[in-house]
């Protein structure tokens, strides 16, 4: 029975993280740019009672295998990439991709991290920084005397000056793809940092490669489908439910082995 209870353990740890990873996708519903994730459980070592091909007794074909599990284990978080729905929020300063891109940011330690959300502003220098202040790279410079900004699909950020009458360009936007974006380590503040699994950054102009075009006065939305995940916590609360029920009957088959003796 000892084996039950460890077995049953292993099950309500797994299904504890799968809840916990469906509160946080619900609770990132409405967070710019945000992308799911989706647990993947592995089953445990098996303890093999009886190996294959043992023979009962002469004359008796080989019987299969007799083995019991050890229970399951989180091995990882997928990422879902899925593009997000792209809402209008008429802001010249919000942008976002339609593609694999992403929006790169210089960090004040200077590392580079990367982003989906697209809703930029302008600091007190004319920078174009994002929610933190991390400048949008590479680095631009928005004049003083700006009456209008456009970017284009392509990153190409232009401005009509005071007393002009056509724009002037003064900058181009470029955008990182990674040949495993799924392999990306999140750090919070919707940014993540390249690792070995994502492998490094392949800077892009927006359009080239599936990298993505950049839509001006729109921003990316979560990826997150309420009704899949609320779905998926009934699942999880129904599998939590029968393995605390193993617990209890392991519980209950314990407690009559004990009373044997009275």
């Amino acid at each position: 029975m000892d084996k039950t209870l460890r077995t049953a353990a292993t099950g309500l740890t797994g299904q504890q993280r799968y809840v916990e990873i469906i509160s946080n996708n619900l609770a990132n519903v409405n967070t710019t740019g945000f992308k799911k994730q989706r647990p993947e459980f592995q089953d445990l070592l098996y303890e093999t009672l009886r190996p294959a091909g043992a023979v009962a007794r002469v004359g008796v074909e080989p019987l299969n295998e007799v083995q019991i599990g050890s229970g399951t284990q989180l091995v990882s978080t997928t990422r879902m990439l899925g593009q997000g729905d792209i809402q209008q929020t008429n802001r010249p300063l919000d942008m976002a991709i339609s593609g694999e891109g992403y929006f790169m940011v210089r960090k004040p330690d200077n590392e580079l991290a990367y982003t989906r959300d697209g809703s930029f502003k302008i600091d007190r220098n004319g920078t174009i920084v994002n929610s933190q202040g991390y400048p949008l790279e590479p680095g631009f410079q928005v004049p003083d005397n700006t009456l209008e900004m456009i970017v284009s699909a392509e990153g190409v950020i232009s401005v009509l000056l005071e007393g002009q009458t056509e724009h002037t360009p003064i900058g181009q936007v470029e955008l990182a793809r990674f040949i495993n974006p799924a392999g990306l380590k999140a750090v919070g503040d919707n940014l993540f940092n390249a690792t070995p699994a994502s492998g490094q950054a392949i800077f892009e102009s927006p359009g080239n490669n599936n990298t993505g075009v950049i839509l001006q006065n729109q921003l990316e939305a979560s990826n997150v489908d309420v009704v899949e995940e609320m779905v998926n916590m009934i699942t999880a609360q129904r599998a939590y439910e029968l393995n605390s029920k193993s617990v209890r009957t392991a519980e209950s088959i314990l407690e009559t082995a004990v009373n044997l003796k009275r």
